[in-house]
């Protein structure tokens, strides 16, 4: 994680927590270590953060330090909290629990309370790297960070087969995610379901001259995205 990021992450910790928490405590949660834990809190309180406490007894962000007030309305309030609620079914676990976070903030205005739910079945399974699965969120960063991905993929017919990849999109469906991506095996686009993936590895090698108009063009070859990488004619 950078720094910047880090930083705001550590806010949103303390933001979060209902006692002082420990050094080490947020060392583990950001996966760094308690020196880099104390300079990230010294960073935050020269810039005026109003972060209180010590090494060896914890921190805690001072009460009404916060963002500045969102206004939306009843239905815009309604919209924020389903959507929110239907990345449950995305199986991207990161990207559920950034969904808790923004959820906690933005009902602090105005809670629609228990009349809307969304049901937690029927979606992707979760992405638990732990369990031999491909993790999502490293598959948006390829695409985000315009980044190669070689990946291991066990295809319909074709068996398990090594592809290198140029990723362009996550794509989330109901009971499936597909990952689209310039494939320099087929020498053509393809969508790649993450359940079949095996293994995935982000190389150093960047694309990002060629990411906007590779982009551009899966989107006008396309046009829709079918459920299968097989169903999809090589160019």
């Amino acid at each position: 994680m950078e720094r910047t990021g880090r930083l705001f992450e550590v806010i949103q910790i303390l933001r979060a927590a209902s006692a002082p928490i420990r050094a080490e405590d947020l060392a583990e949660k950001l996966e760094v270590s308690k020196r880099t834990v104390y300079r990230d809190i010294a960073a935050l309180q020269g810039m005026r953060t109003p972060i209180e406490g010590e090494a060896g007894i914890g921190y805690m962000l001072r009460k009404g330090y916060d963002l500045p007030p969102l206004n939306f309305d009843d239905e815009e309030l309604e919209a924020l909290y389903v959507g929110l609620s239907m990345l449950i079914r995305t199986g991207d676990g990161a990207l559920q629990e950034a969904a808790i976070r923004v959820c906690r903030k933005v009902m602090e205005c105005r809670s629609p309370g228990d009349r809307l739910q969304v049901a937690p079945w029927g979606g992707a399974p979760p992405d638990d790297p732990e369990l031999g699965c491909v993790s999502k969120g490293l598959l948006r960063q390829a695409v985000r960070e315009s980044r190669k991905l070689r990946l291991t993929y066990l295809g319909p017919d074709s068996g398990e087969t090594q592809r290198l990849l140029r990723p362009l999109a996550l794509i989330y469906n109901v009971e499936t995610t597909l990952l689209a991506a310039w494939c320099e095996l087929r020498g053509g686009f393809r969508h790649f379901r993450t359940d079949r993936m095996l293994c995935a590895d982000l190389l150093e090698d960047s694309f990002a001259d060629e990411a906007d108009l590779l982009r551009k063009l899966w989107m006008e070859q396309e046009g829709g995205v079918s459920g299968d990488e097989d169903q999809i004619p090589s160019i």
